[in-house]
């Protein structure tokens, strides 16, 4: 039986190395609600690939497709928030150690 530790490690693990999700959740946290404003944010992302991942998003409930009269939006959930967490410290990590290698 695997401890709580390394099941959860394998699930973020699962979702840190796929192309595009970091900067996906990173879009979305910082406001980009909409598919064309993530599009945008994200430079040489196609929509194909976008849409592949915002489908993998949603199926493992970090993001929600929220539809209303002014459009479509996705949202953080709180399986997302955390994830951006882990991604924020991880950019403070790279700042703080990576330029002495």
């Amino acid at each position: 039986m695997k401890n709580k530790v390394s099941s959860g490690f394998e699930i973020v693990q699962d979702l840190i190395k796929l192309r595009w999700v970091p900067e996906i959740l990173k879009s979305i946290d910082l406001g980009n609600h909409r598919y064309s404003d993530i599009l945008k944010s994200i430079p040489y992302m196609s929509h194909t690939e976008l849409n592949r991942k915002l489908f993998i998003l949603m199926d493992r409930q970090v993001i929600h497709k929220q539809v209303e009269n002014q459009g479509t939006q996705y949202m953080l959930l709180d399986f997302g928030k955390d994830l951006i967490h882990i991604f924020y410290h991880l950019e403070e990590l790279e700042d703080k150690y990576v330029q002495n290698f």
